[in-house]
């Protein structure tokens, strides 16, 4: 089944090209024809893998076969072509291919899951027949591939295990296979310029015949290649055409895409609303680097003070540094997870711990950041030894750094040298994700919610992160006076009604958004809006917040059953449910605003999905990614514990008023 759809996948492809070559050979033009091409493509590899894999090494023979797999990796290539003419010619592909990825999971005989990943590239050399059937920009091309193996690295991951990472066994030299494929030239440069530039978009097949990495088992793979390629040759220049009655082809220039723009405003803007937040509780000590003691900023208690302490102090005390910066409220907590977990093990005497601490390379320092959690357990709030274990580790059980990671590593090693708490005892778990969770039993903390997100405008450029330089905003009231608000870079912005009323109660305004295409031209958008102050002390709201591991986003679904049975309850009818997703500084910024909304849009579907069933109607919903935004994330990003917590979804009931 898997060949069948990767051999559609390539013949539509391949159809897709032929087309498009035809298409383009319809108007006729007389373009300068180099014989000899030069230059440089670059191409995913969606390699497949099938056979079968469990010795690895020989020191390393798995306890479980592995059978499938895939991946997706890059291709790039220095290339050649040669064209005597319209039809026949030659093509010369001098490549790196990495023909790696993961092997589908399976279940060890331990009962738990094991992942097998590969590196496996090549410098590939891949001579090939060039054949352009219609005398087209279409062509297709053929020939034997000669694999020259530069990497074979694995890395085996099983639960309850220490990683291992090595290279295969028995890796073949080199690798004698075939492809064939399809592409087109599509022509950049003036028909009559001694140098012609085309971008060529091609796809390819890489057949599993001799495709076996191996000299010892059965695995093979093959691989589906799609990319585009540059490339440049040079000849005469065209002589000048004689002028007839023909009419002359005039290239048509497609009109630039519009910023499509509208503003949303509040009904009424509330100034403040009291928040009544159930926080939950990340499972881990953070330490400096250098030091494998309590960092000070984790609130230590003496013998005296714990006796007195109980959880419950930190539902209503408000820190005194609460201005002094943003969610200081739940830092405040989060830096008594000792003291939390102190008046838990105490208060119920038949609950255990384990305690995992990581240093990188270093499991010995791990063990001793383990060992002082304990101590200060067992010596401040008298917990018996016996109910702590402790280990060590290089890496976490959850990792943020993954094998080939090469960016930002600094953000990432700071947020695997931790100390992780783990306990089967409900008394201690977080009633989010059932067992499998492992977060701890979340804190039920009240504060005062300044400018709530609801009480922002929102204007929507969409578009704009693709089209526009920057843009700004802005706004004008009834007696002239004029806000202006940006630069903006992104397809959405916006700023706290609070902050346009100022002074007043309420007022109507008018929005221009002004911008500048990349192109140089300028844009220009109008729309309204209305305002009106709500100050209304006695409103209160609910929040609850889904946590995500480093760029894990399918994890919601584990999340379902409390987003269906806590949640939705309490919302009611005609209500307002605000869910934001935030992610913290590491990675690319796109793909952070991506992962932000795909984790609030899936959390809003579980949700609608438990509010018809339930009968409920009349609520509305404001959905919003925000990526990495610093202006709306819930948390800064100074602290590991601070970029752990900004990997998250937060939802807000707000009660119909």
């Amino acid at each position: 089944m898997t060949h069948y759809t990767a051999n559609k996948k390539f013949a539509f492809l391949f159809l897709s090209l032929m087309i498009a070559g035809v298409a383009g050979n319809a108007q006729k033009t007389k373009r300068v024809q180099p014989k000899w091409w030069f230059g440089e493509s670059g191409a995913a590899n969606f390699n497949t893998y099938r056979g079968t894999t469990q010795m690895l090494n020989s020191n390393l023979t798995v306890p479980t076969a592995f059978h499938k797999g895939d991946g997706i990796k890059p291709y790039a290539s220095l290339l050649t072509e040669y064209r005597p003419n319209k039809v026949l010619g030659g093509m010369l592909n001098i490549a790196y291919d990495n023909r790696g990825g993961s092997f589908d999971s399976v279940m060890a005989p331990c009962n738990c899951g094991a992942n097998l990943s590969t590196d496996l590239s090549y410098i590939s050399i891949e001579p090939s027949i060039r054949i352009a059937p219609f005398s087209s920009a279409f062509y297709i091309f053929g020939g034997p591939t000669i694999g020259i193996n530069i990497s074979k690295g694995f890395s085996y991951i099983q639960a309850k295990q220490t990683d291992k990472r090595g290279d295969w066994s028995d890796v073949r030299k080199t690798v004698l296979s075939a492809q064939a494929g399809a592409g087109i030239d599509i022509p950049i440069s003036a028909r009559a310029s001694a140098t012609q530039w085309t971008l060529s978009p091609f796809a390819s097949f890489q057949t599993n015949f001799g495709q076996a990495p191996r000299a010892i088992g059965s695995w093979c793979l093959y691989t589906v290649r799609t990319g585009i390629a540059l490339k440049f040759g040079t000849a005469k220049k065209a002589a000048a055409a004689k002028t007839t009655s023909e009419p002359v082809n005039v290239p048509v220039v497609a009109p630039e895409k519009e910023i499509q723009f509208s503003v949303r405003a509040p009904k009424v803007v509330p100034l403040n609303r009291r928040v009544k937040e159930t926080f939950a509780l990340r499972n881990s000590v953070f330490f400096n680097q250098g030091s494998s003691e309590i960092p000070a900023r984790y609130t230590a208690l003496s013998r005296t003070q714990a006796n007195a302490f109980h959880e419950d102090q930190l539902q209503q005390d408000q820190p005194n540094n609460l201005n002094n910066g943003r969610s200081v409220r739940q830092l405040e907590v989060y830096h008594n997870i000792l003291n939390i977990i102190g008046d838990r093990l105490r208060a119920n005497p038949g609950t255990t711990i384990a305690l995992s601490g990581a240093s990188d390379k270093n499991p010995k320092e791990g063990k001793l950041m383990a060992d002082n959690v304990k101590q200060y357990l067992v010596s401040t709030f008298g917990i018996d030894a016996s109910r702590i274990s402790t280990e060590g580790r290089d890496k976490p059980v959850i990792p943020s750094e993954q094998p080939g990671a090469t960016k930002e590593l600094g953000l990432l090693r700071e947020g695997d040298r931790r100390v992780d708490i783990v306990s089967t005892s409900p008394e201690l778990l977080l009633q989010v994700g059932g067992v499998a969770s492992p977060f701890l039993k979340p804190v039920q903390i009240t504060a005062v919610q300044q400018d709530p997100l609801d009480s922002y405008v929102l204007f929507n450029a969409t578009g704009a992160d693709e089209l526009l330089k920057s843009w700004n905003v802005e706004v004008t009231d009834e007696q002239g006076t004029v806000q202006h608000y940006g630069p903006f870079t992104k397809d959405q912005g916006s700023v706290s009604g609070k902050t346009i009323l100022g002074n007043n109660s309420q007022g109507n305004y008018k929005i221009v958004m002004l911008g500048e295409t990349k192109s140089g031209r300028a844009v220009k958008k109008e729309s309204s809006v209305s305002l009106v102050k709500m100050d209304d002390p006695k409103q209160e709201g609910l929040r609850y917040s889904i946590l995500f591991d480093f760029d894990k986003s399918k994890t919601i679904a584990s999340y379902a059953k409390f987003l269906t049975d806590i949640v939705t309850p309490l919302i009611p009818e005609n209500g307002t449910v605000i869910i934001h997703g935030h992610t913290d500084i590491i990675g690319d910024e796109k793909y952070n605003n991506a992962l932000s909304s795909e984790r609030a849009n899936s959390a809003q579907k579980i949700i609608e999905s438990a509010l018809s069933k339930a009968g409920k109607k009349g609520v509305s919903f404001q959905t919003l990614g925000f990526g990495e935004d610093a202006a709306n994330a819930p948390f800064e990003n100074n602290l590991p514990e601070e970029r752990f917590y900004n990997r998250t979804v937060i939802i807000d009931i707000v009660p119909f008023k």
